[in-house]
């Protein structure tokens, strides 16, 4: 039965003096994300945890708040020109795949012109504020990462696996500008940090490269070795491989005397944990023992650094 009666609503409509200023408002929080998501916020969360551990062992008893956050606030901008040009010089390749498609330059929301003019505004004024409050080796070594990661790794994506190799040079470089924006000397101690962080990213990014292998390859982007394909189980191998020499290198801190017996412990506990879920891949490849993977790695590296530094800070007492 129809109603006689007038047509009423239930839905509440914006006033019209006021839906411009809402959409605006809405519009400029959508920038702002936008912005936000050039400079890959979580990779670059994950960077600076490294480098704050980095500062506080180089510099050892002696670290203050106002140069632990001069190398963040530099190394930080550092970190944004990275995101930024990185996603300039893989817009096309972005726009193909499913992970990386609503991104703001594949997706059209911002332009060319104004991601380049952040990532290089970002990489002058992260220079210039480690130059002014930190040492020419902070800002080297810092240039030297933003080259490797955007000039060379970048570009060898399309062209080797050997990528993933190169790749692993600056991201394992974040503990070490923070061990010398703290004026710690590039000597083994600093490179046991490296090697960690360096052993680390492999089973985790096997394991990226593992499950997005489709995007990848509409991508042009050659992630896997090519035997891979054709060999089920050798990417978990090679996962099992860098675990395991993971696990011997996490003991070096503890042999410099950088940590002691409780690191030490730590560290083999969480690296069989790494070393387990990398053998479960190998095992089984599936996209559930991939992700053990991803989560065993979140798990093992913040635990590991916040235990190294726990016991460095507790033998300095």
């Amino acid at each position: 039965m129809s109603s006689l009666g007038p047509v009423t609503s239930n839905v509440t409509t914006t006033p019209a003096p006021l839906a411009a200023p809402l959409a605006a408002q809405a519009a400029r929080s959508t920038r702002l994300a936008d912005y936000a998501a050039l400079a890959k916020p979580r990779i670059a969360v994950m960077a600076l945890v490294t480098v704050g551990v980095g500062y506080l062992l180089g510099a050892g008893g002696s670290w203050a708040w106002s140069g632990l956050l001069h190398a963040l606030g530099g190394i930080g901008l550092a970190a944004v020109a990275s995101g930024a040009l990185n996603q300039y010089l893989e817009r096309h390749g972005d726009s193909l795949m499913t992970r990386t498609a609503d991104r703001p330059l594949p997706a059209g929301r911002l332009g060319e012109t104004e991601v380049l003019v952040v990532g290089f505004t970002s990489a002058a004024l992260g220079l210039g504020w480690l130059a002014w409050q930190t040492n020419w080796a902070t800002v080297i070594a810092t240039a030297v990462t933003l080259v490797l990661y955007l000039g060379v790794y970048t570009p060898l994506k399309r062209h080797s696996s050997l990528a993933t190799t190169v790749g692993a040079v600056p991201g394992a470089l974040p503990p070490v500008l923070g061990w010398l924006a703290a004026g710690g000397a590039l000597d083994s101690a600093a490179l046991s940090l490296f090697a960690i962080l360096f052993l680390w990213q492999f089973p985790h990014f096997l394991a990226i490269a593992w499950l997005c292998r489709d995007d990848y390859e509409l991508a042009g982007m050659k992630m896997l070795p090519r035997a891979a394909a054709r060999r089920p189980g050798l990417t978990g191998l090679m996962g099992i491989a860098y675990a395991l020499a993971l696990l011997g290198v996490s003991a070096w801190p503890r042999a410099l005397g950088l940590a002691g017996n409780a690191y030490l412990a730590a560290a083999i506990v969480l690296g069989l944990g790494y070393l387990v879920a990398t053998i479960r891949f190998w095992w089984n490849e599936s996209t559930r023992t991939a992700r053990g993977v991803l989560y065993a790695s979140l798990v093992h590296l913040p635990l590991l650094l916040a235990v190294l530094t726990w016991d460095h800070f507790r033998m300095l007492r």
